[in-house]
């Protein structure tokens, strides 16, 4: 399975849901996270500030306020600004703040606005200020008027790390890394306590040069060791790097810190699970369904995990409650693969049929589910769909691949379907009034079968044509041959035994005596038929060479010899 696709699917579909009550809010603590470059976790701590740290509301309420913008969610970041300017109207952020929502419907206008804001006594000389108006500029995506800001911001106060920060952030929104990180790296060289500029040179190189951005995480992680969210961005690397015992390790840390959320819990769920530690997956699933039991990420994985651990009746429920009481699931198709498989292994075939069909219309790409689909109706002995899903599974495949491995089930399915027996509601469809019905009916059934065996002996013959050292094509088609041949009248089967026996001798492995015991069977067999006597007790000795008490080869040696003595005392009298 494709692992990046299935966390970030796991990702996608989870419900961010805060435990709130696993939150230490500290005064100060909510800017000090959002500062480091995690909005997340300083919202809900912010969110208590407003009530526990009067003194600094205006400066929360501008980064709440920012917060709800970045979610899109405008009425709310404009009454966190207006709250903000409510307490404290020179705080000039929060009136950028406001600005910033107006500059895409209005730009020349609100222009005018923050550069009056900036000539102002108590802003003009105030570095943050200036790095506000240069950031709501960004985030409206006008790069230009951003740069300008900065640069002014820089005349202000050159060695300072927010300010080179910003231009990170500025070169990353034109995509240009290197650029960034230069200036995320100046932004440590002036303040190596600058955790923002750690935090944000690793992300920018996470998926470029992942060595990197380890060895800056790194870096932060010795000057703070205290700073559990570390182990989290050093988390999120390991696992795109696919070190999943690493990653569930410091997910595990950082899950310490209580500042952890349900996307967090999922994403170390997630990651014991595709480090195959099961049980310990569960165990954190279990604990996410605690919090929020219609999660869908939580109820997937305790599907998928009781799959894993063959707990096949526990995971049908998972599955009532994943597909049926959750928020918003959005299935994909290893949802559907593995509730068939649940159903498969509780031997509800139709049911899982279905549930494999649905995976494969999902995802086209994966054509082994059509390989388990026909072995569903193999098993039970539905040999035409069997077949049909077969079929359809060879020509998905590459033409190397269409080699002996792939076309023997195929030929074996068409040998069980012209080897099966009469449908049941033919053999019982005997009353007078559909009689003829049924005579016709059973005499398809076996131009069925008789139709069936020649296609797989024209399979066969291909497997055979592919190896020559190969025996079992030969075989098989001594297998079909005799079924088409029941009173061996013809023979058809001789030539193929012999081969088979032959190629079979060669390899002089007593794994394959029972190979060797049909094939002397048979022939032994035909040639008495033939009235070879002697060519067919040396098969049947054969016979016994490797099966000295097989009862087959001694009753034949018993009554060939016994004719043999009496047509021989017949010529002598």
């Amino acid at each position: 399975m494709n692992r990046n696709f299935l966390f970030y699917s796991f990702l996608f579909l989870t419900t961010f849901i805060l435990n709130l009550s696993s939150l230490e809010a500290k005064n100060g603590s909510g800017i000090a996270y959002y500062d480091a470059g995690f909005p997340d976790v300083a919202k809900p701590l912010l969110l208590q500030e407003l009530t526990t740290d009067s003194l600094n509301i205006p400066a929360t309420c501008f980064y709440l306020g920012n917060i709800y913008f970045s979610e899109q969610q405008v009425d709310s970041a404009a009454y966190y600004f207006n709250k903000g300017l409510a307490k404290d109207p020179t705080y000039a952020q929060n009136t950028i703040g406001l600005d910033m929502l107006k500059l895409k419907s209005a730009p020349e206008a609100t222009g005018l606005e923050i550069e009056k804001l900036l000539k102002e006594k108590l802003n003009k000389k105030n570095v943050d200020v200036f790095i506000a108006a240069s950031r709501a500029y960004l985030a409206n995506g006008l790069t230009d008027k951003a740069i300008f800001y900065q640069a002014e911001a820089k005349k202000l106060k050159s060695k300072y790390a927010p300010v080179y920060v910003l231009l990170g952030d500025i070169e990353l929104a034109k995509e240009n890394t290197g650029a960034a990180c230069s200036n995320y790296e100046l932004a440590i060289y002036y303040d190596d306590a600058c955790k923002e500029a750690y935090i944000k040179y690793a992300r920018a190189y996470k998926n470029v040069n992942s060595p990197l951005a380890i060895e800056m995480l790194g870096k932060l992680k010795q000057k703070e060791p205290s700073f559990l969210l570390v182990d989290k961005e050093l988390a999120d690397i390991y696992y795109a790097t696919n070190d999943f015992g690493k990653a569930a390790q410091l997910y595990e840390n950082y899950l310490q810190s209580g500042n952890s959320n349900v996307q967090d819990l999922t994403k170390y769920a997630m990651t014991l699970f595709l480090n195959k530690n099961f049980e310990k997956s569960l165990e954190v699933a279990k604990l996410g369904l605690q919090k929020a039991p219609r999660n869908p990420a939580f109820n997937r994985l305790n599907m998928w995990i009781n799959v894993d651990l063959k707990n096949y009746d526990v995971a049908l429920q998972a599955a009532d409650n994943f597909f049926n009481k959750t928020d918003k699931p959005g299935f994909t198709y290893l949802d559907y693969r593995y509730y068939g498989q649940a159903l498969k292994e509780t031997k509800q075939y139709d049911l899982a049929i279905v549930q494999f069909q649905k995976a494969f219309k999902m995802d086209s790409t994966k054509t082994e589910l059509l390989k388990d689909i026909s072995d569903m109706y193999n098993d039970t002995e539905d040999y035409n769909n069997a077949i049909i899903y077969y079929t359809k599974y060879i020509h998905s495949l590459s033409p190397e691949k269409q080699n002996a491995d792939a076309l023997m089930p195929l030929g074996k399915l068409y040998y069980s379907l012209g080897t099966s027996k009469v449908p049941a509601l033919i053999e019982k469809n005997d009353s007078s009034k559909v009689k003829a019905d049924t005579i016709l009916a059973k005499s398809n059934f076996e131009i069925l079968k008789k139709t069936a065996l020649l296609k797989a002996d024209s399979v066969f013959a291909k497997v055979a044509a592919m190896d020559s050292t190969d025996y079992r094509g030969n075989f098989y088609r001594a297998r079909t041959n005799s079924v088409l041949d029941p009173e061996t009248a013809l023979g058809l089967a001789d030539p193929f035994y012999k081969a088979t026996a032959k190629l079979v001798e060669a390899k002089q492995d007593p794994r394959y005596n029972p190979v060797l015991v049909e094939c002397y069977s048979y022939i032994g067999y035909y040639m008495l038929l033939k009235g070879d006597n002697e060519l067919s007790l040396s098969y049947w000795n054969k016979i016994l060479a490797i099966e000295p008490k097989n009862a087959t080869a001694l009753k034949a040696i018993d009554g060939i010899e016994k004719f043999m003595k009496a047509s021989k005392a017949a010529k002598n009298k």
